[in-house]
């Protein structure tokens, strides 16, 4: 186990509690993946601003892997996982068939989110959420990355921190199955 798996599993189980959904949540189980093979869930669609305000859709991205990572600016342990998502990013771009999507829960919007994604030098594109969109994913608390295979229905869903090495193992799979 890597030391970010450590670290992420130290914050979701002893301080998780200041990342977790902030109405009606939660703390978020032992497990910091769930697998979701079999149940064949359909991710839910999506049209949601990203910082320019321009709308994005999640089925815009359909026949690619797509990895969604739902976080916050208040949200500590989510600058862990930007340096991870920038590396799965810069080197799986080039194929085009994968794409990294940040969601960000933030209720103030662009004029909080913009800042911090320029401060944690983000590369991969930035969308503005809700809280209720995660929690439809399933998200339970802050980071949450959700991995949508290329058909459009849930592989995974992560709670916690996630090393490039677990990334590039889904994405591997995916290639393997023939997208």
């Amino acid at each position: 186990m890597g030391w970010r798996r450590r670290l992420s599993a130290l914050i979701v189980c002893g301080i998780g509690i200041g990342c977790g959904a902030r109405e009606d949540s939660q703390p978020p189980s032992a497990s910091d993946e769930t697998e979701l093979a079999g149940e064949e869930q359909a991710a839910p669609d999506f049209s949601l601003p990203d910082l320019t305000g321009r709308p994005v859709r999640l089925a815009d991205f359909r026949g690619k892997t797509v990895v969604i990572d739902f976080w916050a600016t208040w949200c500590p342990p989510c600058i862990f996982q930007v340096p991870e998502l920038n590396k799965f990013w810069d080197a799986n771009q080039a194929a085009g068939d994968v794409t990294v999507i940040g969601v960000a829960v933030d209720a103030e919007g662009a004029s909080v989110v913009a800042p911090w994604v320029k401060e944690q030098g983000v590369r991969y594109q930035i969308l503005l959420g809700t809280e209720a969109l995660a929690k439809e994913f399933g998200a339970l608390g802050f980071p949450t990355l959700v991995v949508v295979r290329p058909d459009g229905k849930i592989d995974s869903l992560h709670v916690g921190l996630i090393e490039l090495a677990d990334l590039e193992q889904i994405l591997a799979a995916h290639r393997g199955a023939g997208g």
